[in-house]
């Protein structure tokens, strides 16, 4: 399902502040007395009572050492009430950052250098999606977002300002006349589409095609993006290997740029302007704030489930931990919502961990099921190529009206800006947005041989379309067997996911939700030609289609991203190529071919294993070359090394020195933007190429380097070099923590690159171990350094034996407020591989609780929106 929203580039509104103003900051902050009083004063209270007008009953929150709040109400208007009030007590910030952002106002907040992402954001109209959404809401799912609204607004009612949280204090230093506006429930729903943005589908890989395509035939493009291996990688329903791809429809795409192998000049301008227009579509996309992560093929997640037979209790265990982009604080809430008893009018009983600003549990546990998510990542966006005349665009040779509607950017210190929609019946035109779009749209003609005109570029993507997502996660919190857990999946349409399943009973499952484009032609690697309605989405896969399993016969099931079957229907061409999977079924099989009986702490072990499949493969290769020098000394210190990224490890450190110099030697002359990342896309390239020692990969003509042997010895040698430089002469001290570090970084202000101010939000470093494409996917990206980009964001296992025997640890802590003893208690923790008790039977929920809150209704006061408990697929 991280966290670049925005990050240092997107904030010159920032460092416009003057130091004088920083430094005045840090000193009234660091001041005695009045100065920790104005950290302290948005810390919420946690114990006691307190008054919240709209509340039909009290409601306790107990909350044990860690600050995670347990609710416990009479009834459901009243849960989510609370549960609006709490998640505004712990991260009112983030949730007014978030909205700012799902409904392109954040330059509301920090000034003209926003517009671009708010035009951006306007063009998808994801508020706009998310308002039809609410509008088609049951009558109950409804009642619920507004009660959660409420419950913010009795909050905000409360307190302002610097009250709220510290940043408003930051943020008044240039934005003085910012007041928050009461909560919607179309606020909540937004931050759905975020999501869904974030795990949308593989633009990234089609737009990396079109670039090699300029300077690559076809047969070395196909080579950097390799097939997912069918015969090997393991695949989630298992089965037996097919020896290829299920079939999908035929492949069709616009006419190629011009490049070396056509016979055509790679510098001709034409070529070179095309080049351009790729390059700057990919960094406008960087350029979106991702609330999840940077996309790549880390933004991903580990989930599996064992049953019974295979477990020490003869009940199934369910591990999850999500990849996403860290941030501070974590995009996770732990939370539990419970009902003092489970009646008509209160059916919840579930906890697990939420969203700040959206009601509900999305991933966890109820009294009778549990479940977890990963990406799914099937291809769910197209980019379509579209003639433009005047305000019409070309289809099957008529021209059709362009749908336009104006939005107004409101500036904060400066003049409202507005801006002109255009859509085509796929999708917004987003070459409007700014030059880089119209740059690929006005080079493509030329480049690629077709008429001169007018042309734009559009998007067609799911959640474009209102869905019923916003319904499925309380169906979901509430469904107590197989069939309810399904029939809530039904409805979880954007972004599609993977879901395991096990219950109380002792079933354990697995379903692929989502809206999942058929296409015309094509499989949605490159973009397709707008003017003919021969390309296109002509459905969608039905539902009952997709891949689903309960009880196999292997007994677990595991989900690391990777493909889910050979056979069903056509998802995408895209998948993650399965080393953690391989991994963590190696683990599992180690166990059960051992006769072993797996427990809760088996499967927390298996979530931290560090085996690099990367490293193994090499390591055999290099022990049986002829080196010299430092090359020879590297040599050595791997070939006493297991092949394990441990954070103390010596050769963890070397081998990714190693790594991050063959990926730049061997594949300097692409282009830029396609640079390797050092993922699962590399691994599977450079290990095919491991065979092939006379390709012509391994040649750096600029280095005077031939063949694969040769190549390697360089890199050993030159990696020793660098490893010495930043860690010392004595190897035996060299650590794969100190190059491998993750500093903790508020969303907002945490790069603002002022230092006062990042001091007061941000934590850290952390040193890890962990890497890409591993069990532990603490992820890095090569062509940027060896710091931490993707984490997993949080770690659960599920013992349905004993709810209360779970374990759950988050990334940073409950609270997202600074220097509250909640900020980042858990970040040590979870550093280290450690998790905390996860109580969950209201015995166990008040035995844990350090502080006691009672929320308090106003005498007399009936809230209109309690409706009795009927959300749907819940039965």
């Amino acid at each position: 399902m991280g966290t670049d929203a925005p990050r240092t580039r997107h904030h010159s509104w920032l460092r416009a502040l003057t130091w004088l103003l920083a430094i005045v900051l840090l000193l009234v902050i660091a001041a005695a007395g009045v100065g920790w009083w104005t950290v302290q004063r948005s810390f919420p209270t946690t114990s006691g009572r307190v008054d919240a007008p709209g509340l039909i009953s009290s409601v306790s929150v107990y909350r044990d050492d860690a600050g995670i709040p347990q609710l416990v109400a009479d009834n459901d208007h009243d849960l989510f009430f609370a549960q609006g009030y709490v998640h505004a007590q712990d991260r009112f910030w983030e949730m007014d950052f978030r909205r700012h952002v799902t409904a392109g106002r954040l330059a509301e907040l920090f000034g003209s250098s926003q517009v671009g992402t708010d035009t951006f954001i306007r063009t998808l109209d994801w508020r706009g999606i998310a308002e039809q959404e609410y509008d088609g809401l049951d009558e109950t799912s409804r009642a619920y977002y507004e009660a959660y609204a409420a419950g913010v607004n009795a909050y905000l009612d409360q307190r302002s300002g610097a009250e709220l949280s510290l940043e408003y204090a930051v943020l008044g230093l240039q934005n003085p006349g910012y007041s928050p506006e009461p909560w919607t429930p179309v606020d909540s729903i937004a931050w759905l589409k975020a999501m869904a943005w974030d795990l949308r589908s593989n633009l990234g890989d089609e737009i990396d095609r079109a670039l090699l395509a300029t300077a690559l035939p076809a047969d070395e493009v196909a080579r950097l993006h390799p097939d997912f291996d069918w015969s090997t990688a393991p695949t989630i329903l298992g089965g037996t290997p097919a020896a290829s791809a299920p079939a999908s429809t035929e492949v069709t795409s616009l006419p190629e740029a011009p490049d070396a192998a056509s016979g055509a000049s790679t510098e001709s301008d034409a070529s070179t302007a095309y080049v351009a227009a790729l390059s700057s579509l990919r960094d406008t996309l960087d350029r979106i704030p991702a609330l999840l992560g940077p996309e790549g093929n880390d933004i991903g997640s580990n989930s599996w489930v064992v049953g019974g037979s295979l477990t020490e209790s003869g009940l199934p265990l369910l591990a999850n931990d999500p990849h996403l982009g860290p941030a501070l604080p974590s995009i996770w809430a732990q939370m539990g919502l419970h009902c003092a008893e489970i009646t008509e009018t209160c059916a919840f009983d579930v906890a697990g961990y939420t969203f700040a600003g959206l009601p509900g549990v999305i991933i966890g546990h109820n009294d009778r099921i549990a479940w977890g998510f990963t990406n799914l990542g099937p291809d769910v966006a197209d980019l379509y190529l579209e003639r433009i005349t005047g305000d019409t665009y070309e289809l099957d040779g008529a021209q059709v009206p362009l749908i336009e509607r104006e939005e107004t950017i409101e500036v904060a210190g400066g003049a409202p800006v507005t801006i002109t929609v255009r859509s085509t019946g796929r999708g917004p035109i987003v070459s409007g947005i700014g030059d880089d779009f119209a740059a690929v749209a006005e080079g493509y003609p030329v480049a690629s041989g077709q008429p001169e005109g007018d042309y734009a570029l559009s998007l067609q993507w799911t959640a474009l379309t209102p869905g019923t997502t916003a319904a499925s996660i309380f169906a979901l919190d509430r469904a107590g067997d197989w069939d309810a857990f399904r029939k809530a999946a039904s409805l979880f349409d954007v972004p599609a996911q993977n879901l395991v399943y096990a219950d109380v009973d002792g079933n354990i499952g697995y379903q692929a939700p989502g809206t999942v484009p058929i296409r015309k032609v094509g499989d949605g690697t490159l973009p397709q030609p707008g003017w003919t309605n021969d390309v296109g989405w002509r459905d969608e896969v039905a539902f009952d289609d997709m891949p689903n399993v309960l009880n196999p016969e292997r007994g677990y099931i595991v989900t690391a991203n990777n493909a889910v079957t050979h056979d069903g229907p056509f998802l995408t061409a895209d998948w993650d190529y399965g080393y953690r999977a391989a991994g963590i079924e190696r683990l599992l099989k180690e166990k059960i071919d051992a006769g072993e009986k797996l427990t809760a702490a088996d499967l927390s072990d298996i979530q931290l294993d560090t085996g690099d499949a990367n490293a193994a493969a090499f390591l055999p290769v290099i022990a049986e070359l002829d080196l010299s020098g430092d090359a020879a000394r590297g040599a050595e210190l791997l070939a006493a090394w297991d092949a394990r990224d441990d954070v103390d490890s010596a050769g963890a450190a070397y081998f990714a020195v190693f790594w991050r110099t063959l990926l730049a030697d061997m594949f300097s002359a692409l282009p830029e933007e396609t640079q390797p990342t050092g993922g699962d896309r590399w691994f599977s390239v450079v290990g095919t190429l491991l065979a092939e020692p006379d390709a012509t990969w391994w040649t750096n003509e600029e280095l005077g380097v031939s063949g694969r042997d040769a190549m390697i010895a360089h890199a050993l040698d030159a990696a020793w070099t660098e490893a010495t430089s930043r860690m010392g002469s004595d190897a035996d001290a060299w650590r794969w923590g100190r190059l491998h570090t993750l500093t903790l970084t508020n969303q907002s202000f945490g790069t603002s690159g002022i230092a006062p101010i990042e001091w007061l939000f941000n934590r850290g470093p952390f040193e890890l171990g962990g890497g890409s494409s591993i069990v532990n996917a603490i992820g890095w990206d090569t062509s940027v350094g060896y710091g931490v980009d993707w984490v997993p964001s949080m770690r659960m296992v599920v013992d349905l034996h004993d709810f209360d025997a779970s374990t759950w640890i988050n990334l940073t802590g409950a609270s997202g407020h600074a220097f509250h003893p909640n900020y980042v208690d858990q970040a040590p923790l979870w550093q280290h591989g450690k998790t905390r008790p996860w109580a969950f039977t209201l015995d166990a929920v008040r035995d844990a609780a350090t502080d006691t809150l009672d929320l308090l209704p106003a005498a007399g006061v009936t809230p209109s929106s309690a409706v009795p408990s009927e959300a749907p697929a819940a039965e």
